[in-house]
């Protein structure tokens, strides 16, 4: 009997999730035990809310993605315990005078905010469950799971006010902090019900848990930033603490600037739109002239938006001495052989991969997963070379190439003459189960995975594979696993499920094969950094296992697992 409860609460996944916020807190000095103490919370807590979900799916009022479990665990775990093991890996450096306490502070501030947009989703989970729960007959056993729910938030929130004393006084600032946090808070509770509800049955709450407080913390970020430089300007008080404008490079200002402008866009366009039709509603016209309209409307807001709003907004923040993207278009011309090579060599990889490949999707039998995953190695082999000689231009180039991705998305969803077809008929060629019609999901999931090691990699580092995470992860090890297990996978995981224990295997051989070159010719190109083959092991044992399990969006989730575990 107790066997069988274990195994009704403890699945795959779960006990995969687990081991992995072990080896982070197990992995906490003394000094950070507090936060490793939250995080424990935080994931007893998901425990709890994702067991009572998943055996009562209408406790929730959403409609979630077909075939897939809550992953309330996964989804609230993961981000948290990344920047936890990122604020490790800095306080070994801290110990080695290599970084300033300021940049201890900024990532602990981050942490903070990060996980408070999880906890304030899963306050706002239990308070959906407990309504649903008034409605039905299991009203008692309900009642005491949220109070136990509560009780565990209640601690989180007293422990999360201590821990913020400890990086400012009581007093303005002190107040100012536990304002963004509950911000976070806030906005993650905001932007997770409106996700659910525009895009519904397009992820499970796991997946939009992760995606709403990334986004969360994203713009939290950039948004401190410009209050730093309206705070330096026009209010010269210390209210806004100065780890918060502390060490941003003009790379990184673009990126972010690019890509939450375009990620605001719609909300401009649809305001805009609704000015135009107000002004437009007294006369008759016809559906082909409103399609003309709203798509030269669409394309000069778009061009407006990106060459003046968005670049004017990165100006403010950085104090760039010229246009943001002169500025880009000098860094591409400091070593234009090498870079400009690059760009020849993704281009040419890009459109013989995708044109061969679609009209393989569309007349072979092959199974469309096998097809997918030779965008997985065509990613291999697009950014391993970038990463090893280039990787402050493959940065980048990450973020344009997101920001592409995001406009032809907005296009398609909005359905923008004359391209909106045309996107989404080429883009249905390349979907599978994880995707639908309001939203594809998967190319975007695939790049972010691939560039999140490396975005977070930048400044000290003394790990070096943790910059290649999602490339191992994603690229040989999750390619490998899917195709050996198709073809020769006999043995499952589960009953239900379609991983073998063959393809597991291969998956997680293949990513030790590419550690074991990668190591020596990094060596060989100067990187004098460590990495212990036992943190290794583990590494690429659990992200296999992970994508052995998890019914979630596995390119999103492996690669920040890898890559946290990687930094310990």
């Amino acid at each position: 009997m107790i066997s069988s409860l274990a195994s009704a609460v403890l699945n795959g996944e779960r006990a995969v999730v687990l081991f992995f916020v072990a080896r982070v807190v197990l992995s906490l000095p003394l000094s950070l035990l507090p936060y490793g103490i939250s995080l424990c919370i935080l994931t007893v807590t998901a425990l709890a809310i994702e067991i009572r979900v998943d055996g009562c799916p209408s406790a929730v009022p959403f409609r979630t993605r077909p075939g897939a479990s809550s992953g309330i665990l996964l989804g609230a775990a993961t981000l948290p315990a990344v920047l936890l093991s990122k604020l490790i890996q800095l306080w070994r450096a801290f110990l080695l005078d290599q970084v300033s306490s300021e940049e201890i502070h900024y990532l602990k501030m981050l942490y903070w905010t990060a996980s408070a947009s999880c906890i304030g989703v899963l306050l706002f989970l239990t308070i959906c469950m407990q309504r649903s729960s008034s409605q039905s007959s299991i009203h008692a056993h309900a009642h005491h799971n949220t109070n136990f729910i509560i009780s565990c938030i209640t601690v989180y929130g007293a422990l999360c006010f201590v821990c913020l004393m400890t990086i400012s006084q009581l007093g303005l600032q002190h107040a100012f902090n536990i304002s963004l946090v509950l911000f976070h808070g806030l906005a993650a509770v905001i932007l997770i019900q409106h996700s659910l509800k525009t895009f519904p049955s397009c992820a499970s709450i796991g997946e939009a848990l992760l995606v709403t407080a990334g986004l969360v913390l994203y713009s939290g970020d950039m948004l401190a930033c410009s209050l730093v430089k309206v705070n330096e300007k026009f209010v010269l008080s210390d209210l806004i603490s100065s780890w918060f404008g502390n060490k941003r490079s003009e790379r990184s200002i673009i990126i972010q600037g690019l890509l939450l402008g375009l990620l605001f866009f719609p909300l401009v366009f649809k305001f805009m739109l609704q000015i135009m039709e107000a002004a437009m509603s007294g006369g008759s016209t016809t559906v082909a002239q409103n399609e003309y309209r709203r798509s030269i409307l669409f394309f000069a807001s778009l061009a407006l938006f990106s060459t003046v709003v968005i670049p004017s907004w990165m100006r403010f923040t950085q104090d760039f001495t010229s246009h943001p993207f002169l500025w880009v278009l000098s860094f591409i011309l400091g070593e234009p052989v090498k870079r400009l090579t690059l760009c020849i060599y993704w281009v040419g990889l890009i459109c013989a991969s995708v044109f061969r490949f679609y009209n393989v999707s569309k007349n072979s039998k092959t199974e469309r997963i096998l097809l997918r995953k030779y965008y997985h190695l065509l990613a291999v082999s697009m950014f391993s070379p970038a990463l090893i000689f280039q990787p402050e231009f493959l940065d980048l180039a990450f973020g344009f190439a997101l920001a592409v991705f995001l406009a032809l998305e907005i296009i398609r969803v909005w359905k923008i003459w004359p391209f909106g077809k045309l996107i989404h008929q080429f883009m249905n060629a390349f979907t599978d189960h994880r995707d639908s019609d309001l939203l594809i999901v998967s190319h975007f999931s695939l790049l972010l995975g691939c560039a999140l090691p490396i975005w977070m990699s930048f400044g000290y580092n003394d790990r070096p594979l943790a910059p290649f995470a999602g490339i191992l992860s994603l690229g040989i090890g999750d390619t490998m696993a899917s195709m050996v297990g198709h073809k020769y996978g006999v043995l499952r995981w589960s009953k239900t499920g379609k991983k073998t224990i063959e393809g597991t295997a291969a998956g997680i051989t293949s990513v030790l094969v590419a550690c074991s070159i990668l190591l020596p010719l990094l060596a060989s190109t100067g990187y004098l950094w460590t990495q212990h083959w036992f943190s290794l092991l583990f590494a690429v044992t659990v992200s296999g296992l992970l994508e052995a399990y998890t019914t979630q969006l596995d390119n999103a989730f492996i690669p920040l697992v890898f890559y946290s575990l990687l930094c310990l």
